[in-house]
């Protein structure tokens, strides 16, 4: 019983205390996380083998969502003593322009 009304004190606290843009970008994650998860059962379930091509959806996918998770950190109001050189514009830039090379990477990976 107590972790049903610590699970619903959890989501009141984070609908009331997280902005909008944060929540675009967690939804982002968990679609990115339910993406990586699909493409490892199906490998298991279908095979590997265009084992590049699993690889390179994997590992974009990964990065992707290391990418997200550290423009969710710099956008952060919490965190903005740890960033204060970073302003909300500049962090999505960087993950523009890493997820631009993460991708090209990814697609050069393919062969």
């Amino acid at each position: 019983m107590d972790i049903l009304a610590t699970g619903q004190q959890w989501v009141t606290a984070y609908r009331n205390n997280t902005v909008n843009s944060l929540k675009f970008i967690d939804v982002y994650l968990v679609y990115i996380l339910l993406s990586g998860v699909l493409q490892f059962v199906y490998m298991l379930l279908a095979g590997s083998f265009p084992y590049n091509a699993f690889l390179a959806g994997f590992i974009s996918t990964v990065g992707s969502f290391v990418l997200t998770v550290n423009l969710r950190i710099q956008t952060n109001e919490q965190s903005k003593a740890q960033f204060q050189t970073i302003s909300p514009e500049r962090a999505f830039a960087d993950f523009a322009a890493c997820s631009l090379l993460l991708h090209f990477g990814c697609v050069h990976f393919l062969g």
